[in-house]
């Protein structure tokens, strides 16, 4: 019998993927490692590889298909010696039938209480009300015969002052339901009425409100389908605001000694091809300052704190369609000249969608900086399981009180987002204050 190929879990949190490309063919004899097919995840495009040897007797899901949930089969690929063109695959397990039932009548069209009772349970609970008055008789035709109307219909007919008569009902028999009366509100003149002496206060009626709408259908627009990526993120960072209570703390850091120093080592390290970028340093700053107050460098569980020995700093990289946070591990130990390269290798993988799981899952900390489009100062989400992501300014010419004379000094504002549950607001204080201390003291980050 031939194998099914399913669509594999390429992470942890993969659900499901889209089927970019297909590497083999039908026919096609295939053997262990081979790759098959590329497939997008919600994070990047990965390679398929084929565990056993055998032909590639039918593939199942053509090329490009998205929304292909894990587990799903994708192609059967024949044993040797098996016929390709004759191959099925190998059976499932008969599941147990159910118990014979006897014939059941079919449906009957609703009637007017069911119809009441649809409505009820689409539309949202109104506030307790006083008790209604009794339903309003039905006025009769020019002809004498009864109007067709739900018992809804018509309360809210003579709460608006519609009349019935001149309505033209859309339900079943030419019955007038409640959508009839939305049209006759905004098209139909309601009677006039005599007037009527003035009633104590009393609690208005309800009137209906149309459901809110998305989006303006009459802005010109196009509707674009949500990526793998763009779903994962939209959930994560939903989650991340909803559950978890973020305390932002900001520190204004001055950067003229690190400039100084960053262009004094890329003096020396442009002879090896290395050019160190503020961001490189302010990664290995972080990572510092998580050594020295770890306290900060934790997750947060519903059970346990889980404490860090070592400092993996994830890097937001902005990518076609989304975010990606490939990670420098251990940056702690590393040179600032290493963080550089391993920094710009992971980049630019991350922009081809090339990134192993490993090299973007996990991390004990956050850094995103966008500073270099002109941005003063932002809260940046935390991305969990982590407890904190620091958020990088612009570093700007600011007015600077150095002691008790005001000069003019390059300055960069900081923000930290803490997950209060695990790292108080005092602990965040004291990370915020040794990475402000490293930055403005740049050689403790090559000594």
């Amino acid at each position: 019998m031939a194998t099914e190929l399913k669509m594999p879990a390429l992470s942890p949190t993969m659900e499901e993927g889209t089927l970019a490309k297909w590497l083999v063919k039908e026919g096609d004899t295939v053997s262990s490692g081979d790759i098959l097919a590329e497939i997008e995840t919600d994070k990047a495009t990965m390679e398929f590889e084929a565990v056993d040897e055998g032909t590639v007797a039918k593939i199942l899901v053509a090329e490009g298909t998205d929304g292909v949930k894990v587990g799903t089969p994708i192609a059967l690929i024949a044993a040797e010696g098996e016929d390709a063109g004759a191959a099925t695959p190998a059976p499932a397990a008969e599941a147990p039938k159910p118990a014979p039932e006897a014939a059941k009548p079919a449906p009957e069209a609703p009637a007017p209480q069911q119809e009441e009772q649809a409505v009820a349970a689409t539309a949202p609970a109104a506030v307790e009300t006083p008790a209604a008055p009794a339903e309003p008789a039905a006025p009769p035709t020019a002809e004498g015969e009864r109007i067709k109307a739900s018992p809804l219909a018509r309360r809210l007919a003579q709460a608006q002052g519609i009349d019935l008569s001149t309505l033209k009902g859309s339900g079943p028999g030419g019955r007038i339901v409640r959508a009839d009366l939305g049209q006759a509100a905004g098209g139909v003149m309601a009677q006039p009425q005599a007037p009527v002496a003035a009633q104590p206060s009393a609690a208005p009626a309800a009137t209906p409100v149309a459901p809110a709408q998305p989006f303006s259908t009459d802005i010109p627009h196009e509707a674009v389908k949500l990526s793998n990526m763009r779903k994962t993120i939209a959930r994560r960072l939903t989650e991340a605001k909803r559950e978890i209570p973020h305390i932002y703390l900001t520190v204004d850091v001055r950067l003229d000694a690190l400039l100084k120093l960053r262009g004094e080592l890329n003096g020396t390290l442009a002879a090896r091809g290395v050019k160190l970028s503020v961001n490189d340093m302010l990664i290995k700053a972080l990572a510092l300052a998580l050594e020295a107050v770890p306290e900060c460098n934790v997750s947060f569980t519903p059970n346990e704190l889980i404490m860090y020995r070592r400092a993996d700093i994830s890097v937001a990289v902005s990518i076609d369609g989304g975010l990606i946070t490939p990670i420098i591990q251990d940056a702690g130990s590393k040179s600032m000249s290493r963080i550089s390269t391993e920094m710009a290798e992971l980049a630019g993988r991350a922009k081809a969608g090339k990134l192993a799981p490993h090299e973007y899952q996990g991390g004990t900390a956050s850094i995103s900086n966008m500073g270099m489009f002109g941005i003063k100062q932002f809260d940046a989400v935390i991305n969990p399981p982590q407890a904190m992501i620091l958020a990088i300014g612009a570093g700007e010419k600011r007015p600077y009180v150095e002691g008790d004379q005001l000069t003019v000094a390059t300055v960069m504002s900081a923000t930290g987002s803490f997950d209060h549950r695990a790292i108080d607001g005092a602990d965040g204080a004291r990370f915020m204050k040794a990475f402000k201390e490293l930055v403005e003291n740049p050689l403790g980050l090559v000594a």
